[in-house]
Parts: C-alpha cells; structure tokens; sequence
C-alpha cells in the first residue's frame, strides 16, 4: 500500500525516518511530506501560507507519485490538513488514519477546538511571534510523553515555528468527516482515563471508523517506532483486502 505521512506541527518529513524504514521494509511504499514553512527559516515570511497551501501539499504528492489506495496518515494538528485532503480526493484514498490528531469539522479552525482561553492565547502569540506559532521548550515536550530528555531536545533541535495562518483559517468539507474511511490511533499515553476530545469520541459508533490504542504518548514515531509501524501495516492489509473485493464485486 501507498503511505502519505503527514507530520504534526513544527516538524517535517524527518519525523518519520524510522517509521518509513519499517514500512518500507514491510513492502509498503511511504512518502513522508514537508509541508510548506516547515523547511525555511524561522524567520522567512510565511504570510501567503495557509490552510490551502498545506493541503495542496498533500494533494500534490498524490498526483506526483500516482498514488492509488492511499492511505493518509496525519499527526497531531495536521489531522485537518490530511482530512480535508482526503476529502478533496475521496476516490484515490482507502484510509485515513489520525494519529492522536484533530479531526476536521466544517466551518472550524484548529484553533477553534482548542479550549476558549487557550486557543485564543495561542492566536495572540502568533500575532506576536510575526505570524509563526513558535516551536515549545523541550520540556512541554517530552512532559509525560515517554520520550527522553535527549529525544525532547532532538525534536526541538530539528523542529520550526509553524505558520500561524493554517491554524486560524476555518475548514471547508464536501461531506462530514464522519463519513470517511478512517482509523483513528490513541496514544494512550496522552490521555487520563482514556477521555478523548468531544468530537472525537462520538466517532467511535460510525461505521466507517475503526480506533487502535497504541501504548505510547504524543510522538510514537520516536518513542514506538515499531509498535507504530505494525499498526499502520495492520490498517494496510486491512485496506488493502476492502480494496481486492470492491474490484471483484
């Protein structure tokens, strides 16, 4: 199968070497995607990216690599970007898997699912940070997350202030994301008492949905490479079984 790896926020395709290695190993084929901001300087000007732009990132790695079947994995924020990517191309996805990520809602920004306070502080330091939304101390990012000291400081090292616009730009679908042919991964080690967002949790009674847990916190693909890499090869030969039988039916 056909992997499109999307990182989360202030990453970008080196995120997934280890992961991308499996997968490759295991047969699969995975493009792991820098979306655009990600690989500049954190001081360029990042004031045309938006929303759009990201998606259209995800979009053109399918039409440049032909991609069929694929399967969209998002992290963490990027949930957004890979959903309404999906959405735009339903017929050349099989699944989209959101790792421990949000899932978009029409007429949204991601912003807008953060807790009133929070996500209206985090707009306000965008605006100050020149329109980036700067990368955490390696602290708030190893926090309960099961990665070492040293792992924190490599993602911090590697990472870049994200573009603040895809945050705050509201989501347009053709359809709900409900409706899609999703899985949706819980990193348990991100949650007390298994307690997921309020959006989130409905979708564990539509059909098309399935949920995996993953013993890991926020950033498996560092902490759980290979637990990660069995599960995403699982959704795969599952996909790709739907896939044989639609084409004899």
């Amino acid at each position: 199968m056909n992997f499109i790896m999307i990182p989360g926020p202030w990453q970008g395709a080196w995120i997934w070497e280890s992961v991308v290695r499996r997968l490759h190993e295991m047969g699969h084929r995975a493009y792991p995607i820098t979306l655009t901001g990600l690989a500049a300087d954190a001081a360029a000007d990042v004031s045309s990216i938006g929303l759009r732009t990201h998606i259209n990132d995800i979009l053109r790695a399918v039409e440049e690599n032909d991609v069929r079947d694929a399967i969209i994995v998002a992290h963490s924020l990027s949930g957004v970007v890979g959903g309404v990517a999906a959405d735009r191309i339903p017929e050349r996805v099989a699944r989209v898997v959101y790792l421990e990520a949000f899932v978009p809602r029409a007429g949204q920004a991601v912003l807008d699912a953060f807790p009133a306070p929070l996500g209206e502080e985090e707009r306000r330091l965008i605006d100050e940070s020149g329109g980036r939304w700067p990368v955490p101390d390696s602290s708030v990012i190893a926090d309960g997350q099961g990665i070492t000291p040293k792992q924190a400081d490599w993602l911090v090292r590697h990472s870049v202030d994200h573009p603040g616009r895809p945050l705050c730009e509201p989501v347009t679908l053709s359809r709900p994301a409900a409706r899609q042919k999703a899985v949706y991964v819980v990193c348990s080690g991100d949650h007390f008492d298994d307690a997921l967002a309020a959006d989130v949790e409905p979708l564990r009674a539509e059909p098309t949905w399935s949920f995996r847990t993953l013993d890991a916190g926020h950033w498996p693909m560092i902490s759980a490479p290979d637990d990660l890499a069995a599960l995403l090869d699982d959704v795969a030969r599952e996909a790709s079984l739907e896939v044989s039988r639609a084409s004899t039916t």
